[in-house]
């Protein structure tokens, strides 16, 4: 009997060895198919998905509103804090949209009009004062005549015109199409809101039914702090941004550099990216500055926006997003670049949360094994 069971273990073993193995070779010949339906799916969730993007956006500022209106001494109010937080969140989130959209995108859009339209004539212009210096000038050499050679190769109306930023803004956001999506996109984030408590307190009784305990409080603790550099990080470069873009803009518009409001708010939307993206929107705002008003402007704007950067780095961004992303400058580049290269703007974005919720399961996971053999934890 035991023999017999045996044998009925064994060919049911390489019975389902089997079935795997067609299963996995199934999926690899119709991989395209898989893809293709993932990808229709994603399509389909992508308004759920954004509208969870913008709830967790969003859910620190609606919690501390929500306490406010608690601590008003109303019976009504305190009542209905959480609605009247929601509501006053996406009231002051619709005023600032309209505000962006009545003073700031057409004055941004006009810029960028004009200086393509204008930019041949810019470069000309500079063309005409680069040969007009002396023959034994310093910046006369090959390098410099490199430069501008490839610059005037390049034909930038072909990347930038009315009909490719039209195209470009159809691609990105496909407006016209996804109207009905940004709206179950915006009732979704209000539903995940209003209901977040019992959202959440309904995933922490699934993972303790599912989990061990002590698993189940390592979960809690890795999700509560990766949450918090999460929304530090993101809310923090937000705010980073917004208020590098404003200051950039005011002191460049002091210094009378043309198109000050996009080059700030370039130069605020690039600062996101850590180290890497204000390189290249401070390059790109030189270049331009030096077309459209020359290279002493051009120099005054280098020191006015790298004193403002050092301000930044040193004193605004601290301050903004705190002490909770404690890793090392090389580990940021290290990430940086793995993230662009793999994931584009988004992977170097997000890479620094993601380095820093790395090197914190590490850490913790040396000191735990350290721990356990008695040795004292060499990381401090």
């Amino acid at each position: 009997m035991e023999g017999k069971k045996k044998t009925i273990t064994k060919w049911l073993y390489w019975f389902l060895f089997a079935v795997a193995v067609i299963v996995v070779y199934k999926t690899l010949d119709n991989f395209q198919d898989i893809g293709n339906w993932i990808k229709e799916l994603l399509d389909v969730l992508m308004p759920f998905l954004i509208g969870i993007l913008i709830a967790y956006l969003l859910y620190i500022p609606c919690r501390k509103i929500e306490n406010l209106y608690q601590k008003i001494k109303v019976k009504f109010i305190q009542k209905r804090a959480r609605g009247l937080s929601v509501f006053t969140v996406y009231t002051i989130l619709l005023v600032l949209i309209v505000i962006s959209f009545t003073f700031l995108i057409p004055v941004i859009s006009n810029s960028i009009i004009d200086l393509v339209n204008n930019f041949q004539g810019y470069y000309n212009d500079t063309i005409n004062g680069y040969a007009s210096l002396p023959d034994d000038s310093i910046l006369k050499n090959e390098a410099i005549l490199e430069i501008i050679n490839n610059i005037q190769n390049i034909d930038f109306k072909q990347y930038i015109n009315l009909e490719k930023i039209a195209d470009y803004a159809k691609g990105a956001i496909s407006f016209a199409t996804k109207i009905f999506d940004f709206f179950v996109a915006v009732i979704v984030s209000v539903y995940l809101l209003l209901q977040r408590r019992e959202i959440l307190e309904f995933f922490k009784r699934l993972a303790r039914a599912v989990l061990k305990e002590k698993s189940y409080k390592h979960l809690g603790k890795y999700f509560d702090r990766s949450n918090s550099i999460f929304f530090n990080f993101i809310a923090g470069q937000f705010i980073d941004g917004i208020v590098v873009g404003i200051l950039t803009s005011i002191g460049m518009s002091i210094l009378g550099v043309k198109y000050a409001v996009l080059l700030g708010f370039m130069i605020g939307l690039f600062n996101m990216i850590p180290y890497f993206g204000a390189i290249i929107a401070v390059t790109i705002a030189a270049l331009i500055t030096l077309l459209t008003g020359g290279l002493g402007q051009a120099i005054a704007m280098l020191i006015v926006v790298i004193i403002l950067q050092q301000i930044d780095a040193n004193i605004i961004n601290p301050k903004i997003i705190g002490t909770s992303l404690k890793i090392s400058p090389l580990l940021v580049i290290f990430g940086v670049t793995i993230g662009g290269a793999y994931f584009g703007v988004w992977g170097m974005f997000l890479a620094v949360p993601i380095a820093a919720i790395l090197k914190l399961i590490v850490t913790e996971y040396v000191e735990y094994k350290i721990r356990l053999k008695g040795g004292d934890s060499l990381l401090n």
